[in-house]
């Protein structure tokens, strides 16, 4: 089932000397499938990725989030564990690698909320403590 949705979408980097939000409110859609949910928007030019796709696949323990377009991606998310993805930007190839610290997952057919603290890292470099909050509120 498809529902058209507004996604609202908080990201903040906490480095020790200060604190970076990025805050993006767009229209997409969430879908009801049989093993989770999936929201999916176009990037704008305010998020920097304009000609960008992103979808985010949601289950009760999981969250993957793929973006197509000028930036492509695959980024998991599981509480307790270490990924490693390719950055593909058209500045070039970047490898991220991302320790989960919490992901909360809130979400039913109406939408939700979801929380993801976590530690990035760009090529090696030292890693920057991000926070997201994704908020999912689907009409009918």
């Amino acid at each position: 089932m498809k529902k058209k949705a507004i996604i609202s979408i908080a990201s903040n980097q906490v480095p020790a000397d200060q604190e970076d939000l990025i805050e993006v409110v767009t229209p997409g859609e969430f879908l009801i499938k049989e093993d989770g949910y999936e929201a999916i928007y176009d990037e704008t030019e305010i998020s920097g990725m304009e000609g960008t796709k992103t979808k985010i696949s949601i289950t009760s323990n999981e969250l993957i989030l793929e973006r197509e377009g000028t930036t492509a991606t695959k980024m998991n998310f599981q509480k307790d564990n270490t990924s490693i993805s390719l950055y593909n930007t058209p500045y070039g190839m970047l490898e991220l690698k991302i320790d989960t610290k919490e992901l909360k997952i809130d979400i039913d057919e109406y939408g939700g909320d979801i929380f993801i603290d976590y530690d990035l890292s760009v090529s090696g470099q030292e890693s920057n403590n991000t926070q997201l909050k994704i908020n999912i509120k689907a009409r009918n």
